[in-house]
């Protein structure tokens, strides 16, 4: 899954000049579903989504509180278009998207699951599948991209002969922002981006 997040003062869906989903403060969420996501990626995107401090806390210190933490607004809006490759000629190729029917399902088990770890009451969304227009001012300006795959790199590979412990080791060190990295290290970053 990727999703793009950004902190809104206030945002809004409608479909055909009919406003079917909005918040005030809160979170606006894009979210891309491709063929090989599972319930894990959802389940890591939902937490993730919900955890992540974009708020001031009272003291005014940034990047202290999460939506969560802050009681505000969820709007998810389906994005398939997330997924559109654009490395060869200048028309997107959207084949590594999820397809429709199944895609439609996946997200709707998501809203669901980001309602059930927070509060229904304060998750809203678009219309899967129509031409949507979304509306919102962004807060900062705060936007951020998220991707389950770089998550779950770890769990790849492993029956592949190759050292999946080795390749989790240069994940991890490529999400702590390490800079320096042994042979091996180097060896295992090359596999890992030449398989994504």
């Amino acid at each position: 899954m990727r999703a793009v997040l950004q902190k809104v003062l206030r945002a809004s869906v409608s479909v055909d000049d009919r406003v079917v989903g909005e918040i005030g403060r809160g979170i606006t969420v894009l979210v891309g579903i491709s063929q090989h996501d599972t319930k894990e990626d959802m389940e890591y995107m939902a937490k993730k989504i919900l955890n992540m401090r974009v708020f001031d806390d009272a003291e005014g210190a940034m990047w202290k509180r999460s939506v969560q933490d802050e009681g505000l607004g969820v709007l998810l809006v389906s994005q398939f278009t997330l997924y559109g490759k654009t490395t060869k000629g200048n028309k997107p190729d959207f084949h590594e998207a999820m397809k429709s029917a199944e895609s439609k399902q996946f997200f709707d088990d998501f809203v669901k699951r980001v309602g059930q770890l927070y509060d229904p009451s304060k998750v809203s969304t678009g219309e899967f599948g129509a031409m949507m227009q979304v509306s919102l001012v962004n807060d900062g300006p705060v936007t951020l991209e998220l991707d389950s795959r770089k998550f779950s790199l770890r769990h790849e590979g492993s029956g592949q002969g190759k050292d999946s412990e080795g390749q989790g080791a240069a994940a991890q060190g490529i999400r702590a922002g390490k800079g320096e990295f042994g042979n091996q290290r180097i060896d295992n970053f090359r596999y890992i981006f030449q398989n994504l």
